[in-house]
């Protein structure tokens, strides 16, 4: 009986030391800000040397728009091959964030407006079945983090074994955040 007492005990114990672990790390982690200031509209997180966000705050009440996963525009359909009718990654990234762009405009919105990307990446024929991840990159820099769109977006890159059609080698999901009017009394 004092045995599994004392197994509750440390395993309640280890438990509250997580938390308090968590607790110190994001506190030390949240730059200047109490977890609970409010904030007027998004707030990116994380290194400026870096291209993109650890993380993106939102101000209480804010609305999102979110895309499906987006794929690439076929370029030509009598293409020989997977690069003449959808180009090589970085050629269907551009064309996906293209027309995310589209989409953010009929709702009001730009890309100036993202705060979250999530892109799965497939292997790369020409690159021996590896993952394309700096024609990504290369895509990414084009659209954010730019002089025209200086957003850095919190962004997640997975690599995947395919998607849906084999010749597209990414697709995108967007989530955007509205924008909030600010009060004029």
């Amino acid at each position: 009986m004092a045995i599994k007492r004392n197994v509750k005990v440390l395993a309640g114990t280890a438990i509250l030391s997580c938390f308090i672990g968590a607790s110190v790390y994001a506190a030390a982690v949240t730059p200047n800000k109490l977890p609970l200031t409010p904030i007027n509209e998004p707030e990116f997180y994380g290194s400026p040397s870096s291209s993109i966000s650890n993380a993106v705050a939102l101000p209480a009440g804010s609305a999102t728009f979110s895309t499906s996963g987006t794929v690439p525009p076929l370029l030509n359909k009598d293409g020989k091959t997977v690069y003449e009718r959808y180009g090589n990654t970085e050629k269907q990234a551009e064309g996906i964030l293209k027309n995310i762009e589209k989409q953010l405009i009929d709702q009001g919105l730009s890309l100036k407006d993202v705060i979250y990307l999530r892109v799965y990446v497939t292997p790369d024929a020409a690159l021996d079945g590896k993952f394309d991840y700096t024609g990504w990159f290369n895509a990414y820099a084009k659209f954010f983090n730019t002089k025209e769109n200086p957003i850095k977006t919190a962004r997640s890159t997975v690599g995947v074994a395919g998607l849906v059609n084999s010749d597209w080698l990414i697709e995108i999901e967007a989530v955007a955040a509205y924008p909030i009017p600010h009060n004029r009394d």
